[in-house]
């Protein structure tokens, strides 16, 4: 128990140590308006890939519909601090989301995760279509109530309470929420679903609710990620949450490893990195769109499991190694 807090803890600390160092090349002058810009997108699409991640890669099930869950969020920001637009009203604005999501999950989930196969994908497919329709067919003035979504044109002038201090702190939390999560019973639980459903039902486990469960946390974190990102951006429109915004989530689980938290994060940083620099290097930014392809189809070939697979990078195997040295260091001194 100790051991595994020392780990943790230095998680934690590492945390801390990077959030202190992008604070003080922010301070000094050392981090342009761009370079900001591409860190907190970074963030937005951690969050968006922890959660997808937990459902794809821990529950073993398949969802393509982040993005509507995502727009669930931005627009519940939206709306919300149009009317309060407080920190306060964007910190609940972020609950409603949470909220409303949770339930259009519970409905979703419940019934098609009764049944084996990619049902769940195909439900998730559709309620992201469905939101999208919703949204672009909500009033246009926003003056009209819950209801009035901006229409095809969106919502313009939202608040900027999401900052990539804001971002940073929700994503340190969100993944500490599924990280802690997966190492509980009731992750283990989800893992021996996701290795042998048949077996796990067998000893007593009700594959149904925990299936659900996973499926709501990652959800709920997709609107997290979606109320952050329309805080930053302040400006949203329907085209922003659609089909290719699921597939893009996607490409960052599969890039990092499905099942690999720390993957995750790799690939969202890497992919992040690499999506900035064609943007901005004058030279390739024409073909960017080709250069990103075949960077995601060279890692496919050679890593086809992603760039962790299932593994996870380990403070325990950092400490291991760094003891060993340490232990061969002081034999050869003697």
């Amino acid at each position: 128990m100790r051991k595994n807090l020392k780990y943790n803890l230095s998680w934690l600390l590492l945390a801390v140590a990077v959030y202190l160092g992008i604070f003080v090349l922010k301070s000094v002058g050392l981090l342009s308006g761009i370079v900001e810009d591409t860190l907190s997108l970074i963030g937005i699409n951690v969050i968006l890939a922890v959660g997808l991640n937990l459902i794809i890669g821990f529950s073993g099930q398949f969802s393509l519909g982040h993005a509507g869950f995502m727009a669930i969020g931005a627009y519940a920001t939206a709306i919300f601090t149009q009317i309060q637009s407080t920190y306060t009203g964007f910190l609940l604005s972020i609950l409603i989301g949470v909220g409303i999501t949770i339930v259009v999950a519970l409905v979703v989930g419940i019934p098609t995760l009764r049944l084996k196969g990619d049902y769940l994908a195909i439900a998730t497919l559709g309620i992201a279509e469905i939101i999208r329709i919703l949204i672009v067919n909500g009033k246009d003035d926003l003056s009209q109530g819950i209801f009035a979504t901006g229409g095809a044109a969106g919502v313009f002038g939202i608040v900027d309470y999401a900052n990539w201090e804001v971002i940073y702190i929700f994503m340190v939390l969100t993944t500490i929420i599924i990280a802690n999560f997966i190492h509980s019973s009731t992750g283990r639980t989800v893992l021996s679903i996701r290795e042998d459903e048949i077996a796990a039902e067998a000893m007593g486990v009700n594959s149904t609710k925990v299936k659900v469960l996973a499926f709501v946390l990652g959800a709920a974190t997709a609107s997290i990620a979606g109320s952050l990102h329309a805080s930053y951006i302040q400006t949203i429109v329907p085209g922003d949450f659609g089909f290719m915004k699921s597939v893009d989530i996607l490409i960052i689980v599969v890039f990092g490893g499905i099942g690999s938290l720390t993957g995750s994060f790799v690939a969202a940083i890497l992919l992040g990195i690499l999506n900035h620099v064609l943007r901005n290097v004058q030279a390739i930014s024409d073909y960017r769109m080709i250069v990103y392809a075949l960077a995601l189809i060279i890692i496919m070939i050679f890593k086809p499991g992603g760039l962790l697979g299932k593994k996870e990078l380990s403070m325990k195997k950092l400490f291991q190694r760094i003891g060993k040295g340490g232990k061969e260091n002081a034999s050869v001194d003697r």
